[in-house]
């Protein structure tokens, strides 16, 4: 391989480093902080959805669901994932 053909690929290593730094490695650290939250869920925490509904966290089950309060006696089955903000965690117990 010579310096010609080096010369032309340069500029798609440095596109693609470019695109990784910029796109990539950013996604990656906010999957991260997002499954880290999904994970740290406990009952109280107050949610949001992905949906917009606000509620209270009733219940976190082992099958990637938990039970969200949204109103008195109203219980709705949410996909852990599906959660976009903890708006108020709950303080462990001592």
């Amino acid at each position: 391989m010579d310096g010609g053909a080096l010369a032309q690929f340069l500029p798609l290593i440095l596109i693609f480093a470019i695109m990784y730094f910029l796109l990539i490695r950013p996604q990656q650290k906010k999957l991260k902080t997002h499954q880290s939250m999904v994970e740290a869920l406990r009952r109280g925490d107050q949610v949001v959805t992905q949906g917009g509904i606000i509620g209270k966290v009733a219940k976190v089950k082992e099958d990637g669901e938990i039970e969200v309060e949204i109103a008195e006696g109203v219980k709705i089955r949410v996909i852990k994932s599906t959660i976009a903000q903890v708006l108020n965690k709950t303080e462990p117990a001592a």
